[in-house]
């Protein structure tokens, strides 16, 4: 049986500034951290502009609970709409579509919704339904507040990197033993101020 979870948030910002945010999927997999969830999203096969065909892993902590699974960009719509769905794993249907609808030069509504079902067998049992999609949805709704937050706060998150510069983020991220983006653009932007300084004496 399919099951269907919708959040929904309107963020200060324009629709491009959002969904060029969303278009990089670890940029949210930083946002999902609560108490009972962690994700980590890894990027396999990057298509031109993260689009369709751009094949990602997720790393899913459910309540200690570790799932993983492979997952294919399969609609990318610019500042509109990204759909991806599960390729490889324990689901047996997987599906995440993140919408963006202006609102005004400086007001997106983001509505983020994820429809699945639960795998059967032990691991069905485990991930007891009912457990999963109030974990699912409370991680959800975390990440919608946090990207709120993040996008309305400042302006200094990648949301004009190229390819080119975020790769070679990517590549700090793994030598950092995949610390959260933030972590490593923090790091690069401390040792650059140290660099700086040096030079200025």
């Amino acid at each position: 049986m399919l099951a269907l979870i919708t959040k929904f948030i309107d963020i200060k910002t324009p629709v491009g500034n959002v969904f060029t945010y969303f278009a990089r999927p670890e940029h949210v997999s930083d946002q999902i951290k609560n108490d009972t969830v962690g994700m980590t999203v890894i990027p396999m096969d990057i298509k031109e502009g993260m689009g369709v065909g751009t094949t990602f892993r997720i790393i899913g902590d459910f309540n200690g609970k570790r799932l993983e699974w492979d997952c294919e960009t399969t609609e990318f719509i610019k500042n509109e709409r990204i759909s991806a769905k599960q390729i490889r794993g324990p689901f047996k249907h997987w599906k995440i579509t993140n919408e963006f609808k202006s609102l005004g030069d400086n007001l997106t509504k983001v509505t983020m919704s994820v429809d699945y079902a639960m795998p059967f067998g032990p691991l069905g049992a485990i991930l007891d339904k009912a457990k999963f999609a109030k974990s699912a949805e409370r991680g959800m709704e975390t990440a919608l507040y946090n990207v709120r937050g993040l996008l309305e706060g400042n302006g200094s998150i990648p949301v004009y990197i190229t390819l080119d510069a975020y790769q070679k983020l990517l590549a700090e991220k793994k030598k950092m033993n995949d610390v959260p983006v933030s972590t490593v653009l923090t790091a690069i932007l401390e040792k650059y101020a140290e660099i700086e300084a040096k030079s200025k004496n």
